[in-house]
């Protein structure tokens, strides 16, 4: 083992402006699984996180619900408290954003920033809603898309073309807040001078502190040329007011980050053992990691370490990307019943079910994490139930009948117990680098040969002839001992069963260290329930939970300021190999028809080459009259598995181009391209 470390461990600050959900609970139980399991090795690993609780999004909604923003956040912040805690994530302090060692440590920053010449102010048009009387963010304008001329979008992109704009291109805008027609207006602006720091991410983000993948992404950035960034926001605004600048605020995403400093310093004032500067201070032998979702890198890779180095401040060890969650194979769905709140989930079913089923699914890279419920029932039966928990519930019975409950002193299968101890060293090392998957696999690889052995010496047939006990108490009490070796394992994943493992083994602790100890002669407790099979009516209840939840969850949804793990990203990245297994081929249209009662769909007979294949394609407003696309050609995915629609089965998908509405293009009948001619 190491020496012992000193280790500060964040995740990202939930958003005070709603309920947590199943998609923010995997970063958080893969935060906690980490933490637990670098606590069991003997570190020293503090785990700090906090309520994002500023921006006009938290006013606003206040203001609807008639309380003050402080009112909401902390309403907010005991909802979450409670998720956290029942879903067993062990902060080591919980804390909001908005308190006053954040607000000291956010004027530190900037003011550190401001005199080292990194801050910079200029004049900025926006838009104003003149009934409210405030400055309006993207988010809180809506209008024409100025692209495909689609009525109600928001004032920086398009939902249904995905067009991106400045506010000002929007057409026929109005105020989301009032409906008010809002009037271009200019007010002063502070920005964080970014671009000075250039050279030094591009060093950064190639040091190891980045998954390859994440700084490859940075690099398009860095590459193309940082932009200055806006850190201040008008009033009315809830959050902290700019040093010096009457009615200017910090924008929200300038004193989230430092919400990580100030959750950590708050900690420190109530622990003596723990000081503030060994963990911030340049040149500290420390460790600093921060877990995030990939919807929020250029915010903690680039913004965060440059404004931690301009204000003379350690950087991050590293920041652990994650990817989004899927449920079922598709984003999650509120009229599916798969939007899950977390406290929806907590009313029929235990918490480490899903911690266990993150486990098994989280690697080391960005990749999105699906949660198939019929899966997650199986995986979670077969393995916990059916392999962990069935070791003991087979062996404790004949060790207390046989033995008033003693282990044998023997060792039935020296090779077996050695092999699981010399799996220690491929399973810490999984842990350590987040690669929960792998070392859930070789646990369950250790319990399958475990049952394999006890199936084969049978214990409870070789009970049954005389002198034999002996032997059936050494098998099974060696059972147990391979049991408590797959509970160590495991719990950073499962603390509870762990515990109540703990108490049926009756010893004082299930640390790592205890990996080399065996249990000989050793007076177990009476065998309880460790625990108990999902039923499929428990999912699917809180399935159907989830549905009724749906207007609730709705009427929580930001206004405005970005939430932190919500947005939807813009463009996910797929590895080469993923592109590569595309099969694209050239296809004749051989015949286009309307597809009855769908409003945008055709239905297309393509020819490739003598093999006909029939796909519905969303493309009936660029061809009212289908027939014209007859004896056209266009890109097909062949490979594409077919899919079941209302209408019929769509055997694969067409590719077109052009901004959509009227304007999609596809191949002219004279392009010299042969139908079944394969695209490389």
């Amino acid at each position: 083992m190491n020496p012992t470390r000193q280790i500060l461990v964040t995740s990202a600050l939930p958003y005070a402006n709603g309920s947590i959900h199943l998609g923010h609970m995997l970063e958080y139980i893969q935060t906690d699984m980490w933490v637990r399991f670098q606590k069991m090795r003997g570190h020293q690993c503090i785990y700090v996180c906090a309520d994002d609780a500023h921006g006009s999004a938290i006013m606003l909604r206040a203001e609807q619900e008639g309380i003050t923003p402080e009112q909401l956040i902390a309403n907010v912040h005991a909802e979450h408290s409670s998720d956290f805690a029942d879903f067993l994530v062990d902060f080591d302090n919980y804390y909001s954003t908005h308190s006053e060692e954040n607000r000291e440590l956010s004027e530190l920053i900037y003011n550190r920033l401001k005199k080292a010449g990194h801050i910079a102010t200029r004049s900025v048009t926006q838009y104003f809603d003149p009934e409210k009387g405030m400055f309006l963010a993207d988010r809180f304008i809506k209008g024409t898309c100025p692209k495909c001329k689609a009525e109600d979008q928001y004032g920086d992109n398009c939902e249904k073309c995905g067009a991106t704009y400045h506010p000002t291109e929007l057409k026929n805008p109005r105020s989301a807040i009032s409906g008010a027609t809002p009037v271009l207006k200019d007010s002063e602006h502070f920005f964080f001078r970014l671009p000075e720091f250039s050279d030094m991410l591009k060093r950064w983000t190639r040091s190891g502190a980045l998954q390859t993948s994440v700084a490859n992404k940075l690099a398009e950035w860095l590459d193309a040329g940082l932009q200055e960034w806006d850190i201040s926001r008008d009033a009315p605004y809830f959050g902290f007011e700019i040093p010096g600048a009457p009615g200017k605020f910090f924008y929200v995403w300038l004193d989230a980050p430092i919400g990580y400093m100030a959750s950590f310093k708050n900690l420190c004032e109530r622990r003596t053992d723990l000081d503030f500067d060994s963990f911030w201070a340049k040149g500290t032998d420390t460790e600093l990691y921060h877990f995030i979702g990939k919807d929020i890198i250029n915010f903690h890779a680039l913004f965060w370490p440059a404004m931690l180095q301009g204000a003379g401040f350690r950087k991050p060890t590293a920041v652990n990307v994650h990817g989004y969650l899927t449920v079922n194979g598709a984003k999650m769905s509120k009229s599916r019943g798969t939007f899950i709140k977390a406290r929806t989930y907590l009313e029929h079913l235990q918490p480490e079910y899903l911690r266990y089923y993150y486990a098994t699914k989280l690697g080391r890279g960005v990749e999105d994490l699906d949660l198939n419920l019929e899966d997650f029932i199986h995986k979670v039966n077969s393995d916990l139930v059916g392999k962990l928990v069935n070791i003991a519930s087979r062996c404790a019975g004949f060790v207390h009948k046989g033995n008033a409950g003693v282990l044998a002193e023997a060792n039935a299968a020296p090779e077996l117990w050695d092999s699981f101890l010399a799996a220690e060293a491929s399973i810490a090392e999984a842990y350590e680098n987040r690669d929960f998957a792998r070392a859930m696999r070789e646990i369950m690889h250790l319990a399958d040969d475990a049952n394999a052995w006890i199936a084969d010496k049978a214990p409870w047939a070789m009970n049954k002839i005389d002198g034999k006990q002996d032997e059936v108490q050494a098998i099974c009490s060696l059972g147990i001992n391979l049991f408590k070796q797959l509970v160590i394992y495991l719990k950073p994943v499962l603390p509870v069963l762990a515990e109540n493992a703990r108490q049926f083994l009756n010893v004082d602790s299930l640390d790592w260290d205890q990996l080399q100890t065996r249990l000989v002669n050793h007076q177990l407790n009476p065998f309880q329930p460790l625990m108990t099979r999902i039923d499929a009516k428990q999912v699917e209840a809180m399935t159907e939970a989830a549905k009724e939840d749906l207007q609730e969850v709705e009427n929580q949804q930001p206004a405005g300021e970005p939430t932190e793990l919500d947005k939807d990203p813009i463009g996910d990245e797929i590895n080469f190999d993923a592109f590569a297994a595309v099969d694209l081929r050239i296809a004749l249209i051989e015949k286009a028809e309307f597809v009855e009662g769908a409003d945008k769909l055709l239905c297309l007979t393509l020819d490739l080459g003598g093999i006909k294949r029939n796909v519905f394609s969303g493309i009936k407003s660029a061809y009212p009259d289908p027939a014209k696309l007859e004896g056209r050609l266009t890109a097909y995915v062949a490979n594409l598995a077919p899919r079941k629609m209302k209408f019929g089965v769509s055997e694969g998908m067409v590719l077109a181009a052009g901004p959509g509405g009227k304007d999609i293009f596809l191949l002219s009948p004279d392009s010299g391209a042969v139908p079944g001619q394969r695209i490389s």
